[in-house]
């Protein structure tokens, strides 16, 4: 048996000495990549994180600024409608104008470009859904008739009210415990869907109908002539137009004055139609570079006290959006 020579063995041992640091250096490589990466992940998330607390600040602000323009118009005393400072939609506008007026403050070259915009809308300018069904669980025949009304307006086969109807009906006697296999009852118009229908019906009845938490009016200073058509029975859209024309140089004070407009299909129902409005909807939109977050909020006006009922906030990149 021939025995390796001493060169042959010390050959040997620096290879595997070799071998080892290799695999010393590459484990050591991957364990400070791992640490780095872990500290780059968790400033990524912490960033992002104190970016939404922000945005969500600056949001809450602007929903503020809604509820303080809502309030202001409730002790006018006026009726609800499209003349009133509410009605104005907010322009978007760089945030760093609306910082202190500090000419040595370049915190808006150190930052990225923010932009706020944001708007007013009436919720009672559109058929609310939630009429179809009164306390008792019971359908009312004059909204399904004016929802009918309205689908057929706006291009929908007229039984989508009759499903709309017999699905919130089904939906609230599920919430009562009589039917247990009955969809959520939806709160907004969206969650439609649960009742069946498809996007397309969802799309084309969102800008003239809504999901309110009660039973609402229609208001008559502030609603399309395709809802008024509709509320109103015997009212076509040219007499709804002519509406529409009358009420932006002089808004409707009384229930009489939109009757009078109207002869032979009065006296108005207070239930349907009315001037004023109690429920409306706040949007908030902020740009930050190619990031958008939007914030819908719903606010019950009672008097002078402004209710957030519930709002939901998008995250979106305007590089994505359809």
């Amino acid at each position: 048996m021939r025995l390796p020579t001493p060169r042959r063995s010390s050959r040997r041992q620096r290879g595997a000495a070799l071998l080892t640091a290799l695999i010393i250096v590459t484990l050591v490589v991957t364990l400070a990549a791992s640490m780095v990466w872990q500290q780059w992940r968790a400033v990524q998330v912490e960033t992002a994180e104190r970016a939404r607390m922000q945005s969500s600040w600056i949001l809450q602000g602007a929903l503020d600024w809604a509820r303080l323009i809502l309030r202001e118009d409730a002790r006018s005393g006026r009726p609800t409608a499209l003349t009133e400072p509410w009605a104005t939609p907010l322009a978007e506008a760089r945030l760093s104008t609306f910082l202190a007026a500090d000419k040595n403050n370049n915190a808006e070259d150190d930052g990225p470009e923010a932009f706020l915009s944001g708007s007013i809308s009436d919720a009672q300018a559109r058929f609310n859904l939630a009429n179809l069904v009164d306390a008792s669980g019971k359908l009312s025949q004059p909204d399904l008739e004016a929802l009918e009304r309205l689908c057929q307006t706006v291009g929908l086969a007229t039984d989508v009210a009759t499903r709309i109807a017999t699905g919130l009906r089904d939906a609230q006697a599920a919430g009562t415990g009589s039917n247990g296999n009955a969809p959520l009852r939806p709160r907004t118009l969206a969650q439609l869907a649960w009742l069946g229908l498809d996007a397309a019906t969802i799309t084309a009845l969102e800008p003239y109908a809504t999901l309110l938490p009660t039973r609402t009016p229609v208001n008559a200073n502030t609603a399309a002539r395709e809802v008024l058509a509709a509320v109103i029975k015997g009212l076509d859209l040219a007499t709804a137009e002519r509406l529409v024309q009358l009420r932006q140089r002089d808004p409707f004070k009384t229930l009489q004055a939109v009757e009078t407009q109207i002869p032979g299909l009065g006296p108005l129902n207070g239930q349907q139609v009315s001037v004023v409005s109690s429920y409306f909807e706040v949007r908030g939109r902020l740009r930050l570079d190619d990031r958008v977050l939007e914030q819908r909020s719903l606010v019950f006006r009672s008097g002078l006290d402004m209710q957030v009922l519930h709002h939901e906030q998008v995250s979106t990149v305007e590089g994505l959006r359809s």
